[in-house]
């Protein structure tokens, strides 16, 4: 009798969970993502190994903005259910949409391992390996999809922009060819603007950029490149513009948020300045040139210790970065440590220039 009533109280207690999660599901595709996150966690207090209704509530906090915490329930999931490709995904695109680009890539690796000829999270690879100034990973990574799938525009256009970056426009222009035969697209306009860029053409570049705008003003990287283009035209006020335009798209674009911190630090908006500037280097970690603004920027508020002790870490890694053996010059001139700043001004004077990642 009393097994009886247990088992009646535990089939109730499933219907009951069952309605929540019906409630939930409802919330969610009616667009109220408070509610739907409510019922979802009311459902896991009960049933807290339910990684299949955790992957969904952190679909709910993706949509809802709450990107962070939608990651703690994506690796929840993932404990549970490891082969789930659907969850390692989403996992790999919040990490993505927060910057956390090494993240994204070490997970859509894990994805590619075990789905080596789905293209989505090939594609999400192959621009987070070009973000981490990685091209020559990414053109390793799509071209035997390419040749898998022949058609795909959009695994045509990825391995174009790869080829620009690694600086092979022979290669990019093959695939410029194939997109073009579909006739002229904002996708083709942008290979095409990538091309003369790279040639240092800024006149045709910027109107062919100009025109993958007009034809798709949210192709992701356009306006960062347009902007890039327009400094080059010194139509500064224009390329600052465009650059705010990335970012409106994507608040991690790396060469917006470069280009725009530096645009502040010129204007003595130094707080402004070091937010988009740590940014770029989540996106970029070790980025030596981004290192060495933030250490101007330390100097400048008086933290000359702090300068120091990030211009020390990037001289070691990067010896013949002259500009910051320079700039750690004078950080010790500042600490009065004229010897250590004669030695780093003398390995200045020996640096060969600008750091290469």
């Amino acid at each position: 009798m009393r097994f009886a009533a247990v088992t009646l109280l535990f089939a109730f207690a499933c219907a009951q969970g069952q309605d929540v999660l019906k409630d939930a599901a409802g919330a969610f595709q009616a667009g109220d993502m408070t509610t739907a996150i409510r019922l979802y966690r009311q459902f896991l207090k009960e049933y807290p190994d339910a990684a299949e209704i955790r992957s969904n509530l952190g679909a709910a906090l993706v949509r809802d903005g709450k990107l962070a915490e939608a990651i703690t329930e994506y690796q929840t999931a993932l404990a549970k259910m490891p082969n789930n490709p659907r969850v390692r995904m989403n996992l790999a695109i919040a990490y993505y949409k927060l910057g956390r680009i090494p993240e994204a890539g070490k997970e859509l690796e894990i994805l590619h391992t075990m789905q080596p000829l789905n293209v989505p999270p090939a594609l999400l690879m192959a621009d987070c390996l070009m973000q981490l100034g990685q091209p020559q990973g990414a053109v390793q990574l799509l071209t035997p999809l390419s040749e898998e799938y022949p058609e795909d525009q959009a695994l045509i256009y990825m391995l174009g922009t790869a080829y620009l970056k690694q600086n092979k426009p022979r290669e990019a222009q093959m695939m410029l060819d194939r997109i073009l035969r579909n006739g002229q697209s904002a996708e083709s306009e942008f290979l095409q603007g990538q091309g003369e860029y790279m040639r240092q053409n800024l006149v045709p570049a910027a109107t062919h950029l100009a025109r993958a705008i007009q034809l798709n003003p949210s192709l992701p990287g356009v306006h960062s490149l347009y902007g890039q283009v327009l400094r080059g035209l010194a139509k500064l006020d224009e390329a600052t513009v465009q650059f705010r335009e990335e970012l409106k798209l994507n608040p991690y674009d790396y060469t917006a948020n470069v280009e725009i911190g530096m645009l502040l630090k010129q204007e003595g908006k130094l707080d402004e300045a070091m937010a988009m500037l740590t940014r770029a280097l989540q996106i970029r970690p070790g980025d030596p040139a981004v290192r060495l603004q933030l250490a101007s920027i330390h100097l400048s508020q008086g933290r000359a210790d702090t300068a120091r002790q990030i211009l020390e870490k990037v001289v070691k890694e990067y010896p013949t970065f002259a500009e910051a053996h320079a700039a750690l010059a004078t950080v010790y001139y500042r600490l009065k440590r004229p010897a250590d700043g004669d030695r780093e001004r003398e390995a200045a004077r020996k640096g060969v220039g600008p750091a290469k990642q």
